[in-house]
């Protein structure tokens, strides 16, 4: 964008443009030994296999709002889990209606 300004004399002038080059803030260090930051999904990547008992809820939905879902986790992604229940019945379950896991034995976090 061109800018004037008035000289003193009454004519117009051009500004000079100064270009300012724009860097990315630097991004802080990773902790040694940390290797994936702590969201839901890395989490239950990290207890893959293990028994857990879910809890998902889902707003204007008349017949049902609420389901419980105990079963192993198969996968996780960024927004979905599979959960297999012991029955080998399989569940692809939306990060978005999930409230909460409870795991009966330790769960890994790093």
């Amino acid at each position: 964008m061109v800018q004037y300004y008035w000289y003193p004399g009454g004519y117009p002038q051009q500004m000079p443009q100064q270009q300012q080059q724009m860097t990315p803030p630097a991004q802080p260090p990773t902790p040694p030994g940390r290797q994936e930051e702590s969201y839901i999904e890395n989490i239950l990547r990290l207890n893959k296999g293990k028994l857990g008992t879910f809890y998902f809820t889902f707003e204007n939905n008349k017949e049902w709002n609420a389901l419980i879902v105990k079963g192993y986790i198969e996968a996780a992604g960024r927004d979905h889990v599979i959960i297999s229940d012991p029955n080998g019945k399989r569940y692809l379950m939306l990060m978005i209606y999930l409230n909460y896991v409870t795991f009966d034995e330790e769960i890994n976090y790093f």
